[in-house]
């Protein structure tokens, strides 16, 4: 079992953390929020003090942050990980950051010695909770290798993407189809309302036919026809609009720096920005449903 250091104990990397720490693993973990520590110590994990605290002599660190820049900072900082981990250790940022950082920093490491791999997730927090997260993950296939009990004891599917960045490219090109899918769903149940068809006859005839897709048959959202959807709870996040906007932000960043060509995604990134200007950023992605049944979203 090795010594874990992990950097970013929220929503997500709290749960993550305390799976290693259940899998065996000696873990010491560092975060801004007094709570998040006390939640790792009480899993059975070590509250470290600073990100150097977490990161001195770790054989393998783990890094769970908002953005590009946070992980660079906690990376290349005076008394970040660059400058503290143990020689050789694998570093392994789970973070959904943009690929041109995820690259960089992918060969930063590589200069000072250290392996590194950029392996972002899927499965919202609930997925983190189980040990059920789906890993995306970039770099070469010796340091996939090394680090598949780690990634194992947080997720119940390991992929390895491609190369350093892969991971990430793979990360916001399938966000980019839930974001777009799940917009198509929500209005073909506003558009239903209108006519007077019910919720639950849309989706009886939509999961049997061409319409069919995860947005609808596993996270509907509208109230009613999947019990364990959002949209049964007030719309409680699993996956909040605001991280939404932020991959589809990352997404259309990449479109436009690599020229490739787009239809949808600007047009859902500015419905998902349209819906955090209406206060609904922490609610789950899958409230537009609502929007745009109540007018709120569209014309």
């Amino acid at each position: 079992m090795a010594a874990v250091g992990f950097i970013g104990l929220g929503n997500m990397g709290g749960p993550m953390a305390a799976n290693l720490v259940r899998a065996g693993h000696s873990v010491r973990g560092f975060d801004l929020a007094d709570a998040a520590l006390t939640a790792l110590a009480t899993a059975g994990g070590s509250k470290a003090t600073s990100v150097a605290d977490a990161a001195d002599g770790a054989e393998i660190v783990v890094t769970m942050l908002p953005a590009g820049r946070h992980v660079r900072e906690v990376l290349t900082g005076a008394d970040g990980v660059f400058a503290r981990a143990a020689p050789g250790a694998l570093l392994i940022d789970c973070s959904t950051i943009d690929v041109s950082t995820a690259r960089d920093m992918a060969g930063q490491a590589e200069a000072r010695g250290f392996v590194m791999l950029d392996a972002p997730v899927s499965g919202g927090v609930s997925g983190a909770a189980a040990g059920t997260l789906t890993f995306m993950v970039g770099g070469t296939e010796a340091a996939f290798g090394r680090a598949q009990p780690v990634l194992s004891a947080m997720g119940k599917t390991v992929v390895l993407a491609g190369d350093a960045g892969s991971g990430q490219a793979a990360k916001v090109c399938n966000n980019l189809i839930l974001g777009i899918s799940m917009l198509a769903v929500s209005e073909a149940f506003a558009l239903a309302d209108k006519l007077g068809l019910s919720a639950q006859a849309l989706f009886d005839i939509s999961k049997a036919s061409s319409g069919q897709c995860w947005a609808l048959t596993s996270y509907c959202p509208v109230p009613g026809p999947v019990p364990a959807s959002p949209a049964n709870r007030d719309y409680q996040a699993g996956f909040a609009t605001a991280l939404m906007l932020k991959d589809l932000t990352l997404a259309t960043e990449a479109a436009t720096a690599s020229a490739a060509a787009g239809v949808l995604g600007e047009h859902a990134r500015a419905a998902y920005a349209r819906l955090a200007e209406l206060g609904m950023g922490d609610k789950d992605f899958s409230v537009a449903a609502r929007a745009l049944l109540q007018g709120q979203l569209g014309r």
